[in-house]
């Protein structure tokens, strides 16, 4: 089969692999027929994410048709199934307490030393992602092998095409579970830093969910427009100060939650991200946090801090006194992708939720590398990128 591969920093591309094989009794085989680029494939390809090997297939988000099944399967072939981006048993101790990414069996044995002297503890598996969790190879192909098939897939019904539905593999249950995270109340000013597809979603949540007003943060034109036409005001970092304006617009005391779906890559010309930059091209691994500290010192006295964006390292110049003294409360994590799919997918089938105004371009696989780089490199155009096994027109 054809799929995308990880070669090296800057480095991907399409190869001719071999094709999956039902391993276990509770496996099923995808054949893809959506897949899409992920803000978090960024930092694979940026290099900052430690564990890959070269040949590693990629891609977490994607859906398709179940066209082979192990004996303990619940799905049936010719069923189209979007598949979360998170592995999960269905049955450890934090699979009954739904903290699906927390998942204790999915990440192989020969895997978990690999993060366990990193974070404390083995982290659950993912798709397509680092041999840290899991070493799984990914979506970005035309065939996935999907493990605990019975427990991650959702069914998609007729009539909902895959523009409409692909995006509950990751990034909607993301945006979702940050505004959550966030404990929103009626009326809420709420600060979101990043208007990239997380992002954007967590703006969509936190006013599906009340608040009253909702911040956008970010410097790409087309993305803050996005954000404006969800309903958020916007703020463009390098045309305004953040800190000074979000108190201006928060009556003073600051927003009530903030929300950082930067992550680990912050960019601009701030000192702190200009060293943090530095810091991760020398390879010490370090994480570029601005928009993280900048989100602490902006929540006010006793607000909530919620953080999607993705983290992998360590951190240096953290306010962790202004954390303390304010007494904000902080929630982070990989998101429990099948926590929320069902509801979510409920939303969208009534019209309540729309993920398309997010794709900008629709590729073929084959053309993936193209993809990633201008994904990486014009934000401004290329706010969300699909590719389509089999297809050979790009749009």
């Amino acid at each position: 089969m054809r799929a995308l591969t990880w070669q090296g920093k800057h480095d991907v591309r399409v190869e001719t692999v071999p094709d999956p094989e039902i391993v276990n009794p509770r496996d099923a085989i995808i054949k893809v027929t959506s897949t899409a680029i992920c803000g978090s494939d960024l930092h694979l390809y940026d290099g900052v994410i430690p564990g890959l090997i070269s040949g590693d297939v990629l891609g977490h988000e994607f859906m398709g048709e179940v066209v082979e099944t192990g004996p303990a399967s619940t799905l049936k072939k010719g069923q189209r199934v979007v598949v979360p981006f998170t592995i999960s048993c269905g049955k450890c101790f934090f699979c009954e307490r739904q903290q699906y990414s927390a998942c204790d069996n999915s990440n192989p044995a020969d895997k978990q030393d690999l993060s366990e002297p990193l974070y404390g503890h083995a982290m659950g598996g993912l798709f397509g992602y680092s041999h840290l969790t899991g070493g799984y190879p990914g979506g970005q192909a035309e065939y996935v092998r999907v493990p605990y098939s019975d427990v991650g897939p959702l069914v998609i019904p007729d009539g909902l095409e895959d523009d409409k539905v692909l995006f509950l593999s990751d990034i909607l249950p993301t945006g979702w579970m940050a505004a959550e995270n966030a404990d929103i109340e009626e009326g809420d000013v709420v600060a979101v830093w990043g208007c990239g597809p997380v992002g954007l979603f967590a703006v969509q949540s936190a006013l599906a969910m009340g608040a009253g007003r909702v911040i956008a943060i970010d410097e790409y034109p087309t993305r803050l427009n996005l954000a404006r036409d969800l309903g958020a005001d916007v703020i463009d970092f390098k045309q305004t100060p953040v800190l000074e304006t979000l108190m201006a617009m928060s009556g003073g005391i600051g927003p009530d939650a903030v929300i950082d779906a930067v992550g680990m890559e912050a960019h601009g010309f701030a000192p702190d991200t200009i060293f943090d930059n530095i810091k991760q091209h020398v390879g010490i691994g370090a994480d570029s946090a601005h928009a993280l500290r900048e989100a602490i010192m902006a929540v006010r006295k006793g607000g909530r801090i919620s953080i999607p964006g993705v983290y992998g390292g360590f951190l240096d110049k953290f306010p962790l006194g202004a954390l303390m003294e304010k007494g904000v409360q902080v929630r982070t994590g990989q998101t429990h992708v099948q926590r929320y799919t069902k509801d979510l997918l409920h939303k969208i089938g009534e019209g309540e939720i729309d993920t398309t105004f997010l794709i900008s371009h629709r590729l073929p696989l084959e053309d993936a590398a193209r993809g990633y780089e201008n994904f990486r490199y014009k934000q401004n155009e290329w706010t969300k990128v699909v590719l389509k096994p089999g297809t050979g027109a790009a749009s």
